[in-house]
């Protein structure tokens, strides 16, 4: 049996100082004392975007249209989807408030929970297939390749990738003002090598195969992080101003994505390897197989320690409980299970799947907090949500329609009338659609009082 000692010292693992309140405040507002500045939060959001995927993205995106092409696509796309996550941002530094807790303005209480599942829920899965894109190349390098040695460093990083996750945002912002500068010399170096071999950057401009229009290559563009950036209120809720956290979501979806993506690109066009474009392979064929395997740790592990911060804030949203630990430990157990069961192969159907179900709420949330509240956002507590905000949940179901008829596909595999043309793709129609929906259902039905909306004390604290 336990002694008393042991069981204070697991409870304080699980939960930790009970005395004191979360540092990441993951149901409530963040205070203005606790906030960040432009350096701190661009350091924790560009961690999250650089990302092994996109980089995969570029190099098929250059390879199919050409180098040249590829640039005006790449300029348009992460335009669009910067703008669309900085707005997110600045929202969420206004209100101080997490994706799921600004839902909870948009859809209710019970409506909300939605979010956590999609949100919460999805970055689980997220947080299992990635695990192996750093242990499978970790075992390779070592020469140690056997099924049991990777399954044991699945684990490992797994382990370790919850570990800065479990401390909450100083974890990962003391990783991603280590990582971030690393990642950004060695993707430069690796550019500066690459067009050497490819003989000036001239040799970059050859190619292409044409058979990518420059529609479908700014979907691809806007797809690679739409659904992630949704995720982005979770840490620019702690930057000091709303101007911080517009800027800082610029900064980490429209240059850092946009640098990642022209990374692929380059090292997909100059060498033959696969995943093309992927930076550890890039970096082993010019020589640099010990650097690369280091880059590739610092990117995987700076996406999916905000994979598991993710689904640990919604956890603790879905079951109104001031603490994140126990969901990002609960979480990422489930995580690592889909991990050693093989759920890797899943990464692009999921990543489809991502792209058009997150992006339509993202669309009402902007919609809700810029055109409804006209960022004038009560304090929770000056709150009485309603169960289900009727305007949010049926701009959503029109959003989420609206990129079923885009795409082609209810989920992968499972096909839906393709009627509506996509220029830019199912996940830029869908959030668009949401937001021109829930506006127009707000002034129709609620603002008119048709349908019953929140009830906001007179005397509420607007932030």
């Amino acid at each position: 049996m336990a002694t008393e000692d042991e069981s204070s010292a697991w409870r304080t693992f699980v939960f930790g100082d009970e005395d004191l309140p979360d540092p990441d405040y993951p149901i409530d507002h963040v205070p203005q004392d606790e906030r960040k500045g432009l350096v701190s939060i661009s350091a924790v959001l560009l961690g999250f975007v650089f990302f092994a995927g996109t980089l995969w993205s570029g190099a098929e995106v250059g390879a199919a249209m050409g180098f040249g092409p590829m640039l005006t696509a790449t300029a348009v796309g992460y335009a669009i989807l910067g703008v669309y996550v900085a707005a997110l941002c600045g929202i969420a530094a206004k209100a101080g408030l997490t994706t799921v807790l600004l839902a909870r303005y948009s859809f209710g209480r019970w409506g909300a929970k939605f979010a956590d599942l999609l949100l919460g829920g999805t970055q689980v899965g997220w947080f299992g297939v990635t695990i192996p894109m750093v242990a499978i190349p970790t075992a390779t390098f070592f020469g140690l390749d056997s099924p049991t040695f990777t399954l044991a460093l699945i684990v490992i990083w797994g382990v370790l990738h919850l570990a800065t996750a479990y401390f909450g945002y100083e974890g990962m912002e003391k990783l991603s003002l280590v990582a971030v500068p690393i990642l950004v010399a060695v993707g430069l170096l690796s550019v500066y090598i690459a067009v050497g071999d490819a003989g000036g950057i001239g040799g970059l401009f050859g190619g292409g195969s044409g058979e990518m229009g420059f529609a479908a290559a700014v979907t691809i563009v806007v797809g690679t992080f739409i659904s992630g950036g949704t995720q982005a209120p979770n840490w620019a809720r702690f930057a000091s101003s709303t101007r911080v956290g517009f800027w800082a979501g610029l900064i980490a979806f429209l240059l850092g994505n946009g640098f990642l993506f022209l990374s692929g690109a380059v090292g997909g066009a100059v060498y033959d390897v696969t995943p093309a474009g992927d930076l550890y392979e890039v970096l082993a064929a010019q020589g640099l197989a010990a650097i690369g395997l280091i880059a590739l740790v610092l990117n995987i592990w700076t996406t999916n320690d905000n994979a598991a911060y993710a689904f640990g804030v919604a956890g603790s949203e879905a079951f109104e409980f001031d603490r994140k630990r126990p969901f990002i430990l609960a979480g990422g157990t489930i995580g690592i299970v889909l991990a050693l069961v093989g759920a890797d192969s899943l990464l692009i159907p999921w990543l489809s799947t991502l792209g058009q179900y997150v992006p339509p709420l993202g669309g009402v949330v902007i919609a809700d907090f810029l055109l409804c509240w006209r960022m004038r956002v009560p304090k929770m507590a000056d709150v009485r949500f309603a169960s289900v905000r009727w305007t949010g949940v049926l701009a959503y179901v029109v959003g989420a329609v609206v990129a079923v008829l885009t795409a082609g596909q209810v989920v992968p595999g499972l096909a839906a009338p393709q009627v509506i043309p996509g220029p830019v793709g199912a996940a830029l129609n869908g959030l668009v659609a949401a937001f021109i929906a829930h506006v127009a259902l707000y002034y129709l039905l609620e603002a008119n009082g048709i349908v019953e909306g929140h009830d906001v004390a007179p005397d509420a604290d607007r932030l």
